[in-house]
């Protein structure tokens, strides 16, 4: 969490992104009926509120 404040609304905004991405990969490889790894499916819906409490702090500071 440390990590993530010390980001800029760029940064963060490239970290959502990515985060997004991967989000969907996984539910399309879990839609295939391809084998995955279930966990990475919540662990990554996790970092995405993370990232926006963060992002919204941030906003509301200013």
């Amino acid at each position: 969490m440390k990590e993530l404040l010390a980001k800029s609304a760029t940064q963060l905004n490239e970290e959502l992104a990515s985060l997004r991405k991967e989000q969907f990969n996984l539910r399309m490889q879990a839609a295939l009926g391809q084998p995955t790894k279930s966990h990475l499916v919540r662990e990554a819906r996790k970092s995405i509120a993370r990232l926006k409490t963060v992002m919204t702090q941030q906003a509301n500071a200013k």
